[in-house]
C-alpha cells in the first residue's frame, strides 16, 4: 500500500474534504452503474421502425406474425452467424435476451449432470460479469475464481483445476473486451481453451459470451479467433456454447440475442425448449434482418456507435489520471466493450462506493464482479460510462477522483 500519508499533505486533504462536503450538499444523481447505452445510440436504430410497413413475410415466405419458428427465421440465424463467426445452421435466433438463452442452455445442461454424485462447480473470471456469477448461484453450481491475465484466462491455472477435479463442469468467458477489464483473448488462449474439455471425463461446457463481437472502440482493436472452428479441429464442438446479442448494437431491451451449438446439442436444446415455448418474437427477427442485411451497414452502425462512446473513454481516461500520478489506483484501457475496470491501491472499494452513493453517485456494488459478492482484496470497482452525458459523466467521475482520495487517506489514518 502506498504511503498516502507522503502522497496528499494537509492542504490538499483539507480541500478534498471541502470538494466532498460540496458534492454532498449539491444533490446530485448520476449512475454509472451498468453499460446501457445512451439516448444518442439508441437514436442510431430508429429506421428498425420502417422495416416491416406492412410486409410480414420472411425471405422463404414465412408470416413471422404467427406460431412456430423455435429457432428463428433463416435470415435472422444468418446475422447471428455473421455476428458470431458461425454456420447458420449452428445458431439459434431467440429474443431479446441473451442471457435469459444462457440461463435456460445451463438449466438444460444441468439436466444431464443430475445423476452425478458430486454437485456441479464452474469456473468464473475474475474480475467478471455479475451477471454470469447471479445464473450460477440460482442454479446451485458453486463457483471457483480464476485471474485473467493479458492474454485470457490465467490458463495454467484452470488446466490444472479441471483435471484435478470432475466436478468442475465448466467455464464463463468473455473473450472479446472482457466485462469489466477489456481483456481480448489471444489466438493461443482460444485454442486452448477449445481442446479444454479433452482434461476431463465429465460433461465440461465452455460458455462463451461473444457480447462485444463488433464494439471495437479503436479500429486497431484485435480481432477474436473462432472458437468454433477450433473446436471443430479439436472434436470438442459439443462442449462449446456461444452467445451474443444485437442488444448493444439496436435497441437494448428490444434486441436480438442469439445461441451457437453443435448441430447435435442445438437440436437436443430445442426438444429441451419446445415444452416452454413455441416460438420467439420472429416480426422483431425479420426487421432486425432486413435493417442488418449485410457487413457494410453493420459497420457504418458500430463506426455511428464509436463515435458516441471514444469521447466518453478518453474522458475517464483524463479525469483518472491524478489517482495513477499518486499511486492510488490503477485502471483498465479497453479497446472495446462498455466498461473500464479499476483497481483501488490503498481505499477500500466499499467505502469509495459508499462515499460516492452518499454524494450522489450510484456505482457498482463492491465486489459485484466477483462470485458471491466478495472481492477478496476489496479494490475493483466497475466503472461504466456508456450511458451519461459528457457533463454527467465528467462530474460523476470528478466526485468518484474526490472520494478515492478521501478514502485512501482515510484507511492510512486508521492504519497508524
Amino acid at each position: 500500500m502506498p504511503c498516502v500519508s507522503s502522497i496528499l499533505d494537509t492542504k490538499t486533504m483539507s480541500n478534498i474534504e471541502l470538494d466532498y462536503q460540496r458534492y454532498l450538499g449539491a444533490n446530485l444523481s448520476l449512475d454509472l452503474t451498468r453499460g446501457k447505452p445512451c439516448p444518442d445510440q439508441l437514436a442510431l436504430s430508429r429506421g428498425l421502425e420502417d422495416m416491416i410497413q406492412g410486409d410480414y413475410q420472411s425471405r422463404d415466405g414465412i408470416d413471422t406474425r404467427n406460431y412456430g419458428g423455435l429457432l428463428g427465421i433463416p435470415e435472422a440465424r444468418e446475422l447471428g452467424a455473421r455476428l458470431l463467426d458461425l454456420d447458420p445452421a449452428q445458431v439459434l435466433a431467440g429474443g431479446n435476451s441473451s442471457l435469459a438463452l444462457m440461463y435456460q442452455f445451463l438449466a438444460f445442461r444441468k439436466t444431464q449432470w443430475a445423476h452425478s454424485e458430486t454437485a456441479p462447480k464452474f469456473i468464473c473470471l475474475v474480475p467478471g460479469y455479475d451477471r454470469h456469477f447471479s445464473v450460477c448461484e440460482h442454479l446451485g453450481i458453486a463457483m471457483i475464481n480464476v485471474a485473467l491475465t493479458p492474454e485470457g484466462p490465467d490458463l495454467s491455472m484452470v488446466e490444472a483445476l479441471v483435471e484435478k477435479d470432475p466436478s468442475i463442469r465448466g467455464v464463463w468467458c468473455v473473450p472479446k473486451h472482457s466485462n469489466p477489464t477489456g481483456h481480448v483473448y489471444t489466438p493461443e488462449t482460444v485454442q486452448r481453451l477449445a481442446k479444454l474439455p479433452l482434461l476431463t471425463q465429465s460433461d465440461f461446457v465452455l460458455m462463451w459470451d461473444n457480447a462485444y463481437a463488433v464494439h471495437d472502440l479503436d479500429e486497431d482493436a484485435p480481432p477474436l479467433e473462432s472458437l468454433m472452428a477450433h473446436a471443430e479441429a479439436a472434436g470438442t464442438a459439443d462442449h462449446v456454447a456461444i452467445f451474443g446479442s444485437t442488444s448493444k448494437i439496436t435497441l437494448a431491451g428490444a434486441g436480438l440475442g442469439f445461441c451457437g451449438l453443435s448441430p447435435s446439442v442445438l437440436e437436443a436444446f430445442q426438444r429441451y425448449l419446445e415444452p416452454q415455448m413455441i416460438g420467439f418474437d420472429k416480426v422483431n427477427q425479420l426487421r432486425h434482418a432486413r435493417f442488418l442485411d449485410d457487413e457494410h451497414k453493420l459497420k457504418a452502425l458500430m463506426d455511428a456507435h464509436r463515435k458516441i462512446l471514444r469521447p466518453k473513454f478518453d474522458l475517464v481516461d483524463e479525469k483518472l489520471k491524478p489517482l495513477s500520478v499518486q499511486s492510488l489506483a490503477a485502471w483498465s484501457h479497453p479497446l472495446g466493450g462498455y466498461f473500464v475496470s479499476l483497481d483501488l491501491k490503498a481505499a477500500s472499494a466499499r467505502q469509495v462506493v459508499h462515499l460516492a452513493g452518499a454524494a450522489g453517485v450510484k456505482l457498482t456494488p463492491a465486489g459485484a464482479t466477483f462470485p458471491y459478492g466478495d472481492d477478496p482484496e476489496d479494490k475493483n470497482i466497475r466503472i461504466a460510462p456508456s450511458f451519461p452525458d459528457m457533463m454527467d459523466l465528467g462530474q460523476a467521475l470528478d466526485v468518484l477522483v474526490c472520494c478515492v482520495h478521501k478514502a485512501s487517506h482515510d484507511a492510512a489514518s486508521q492504519s497508524h
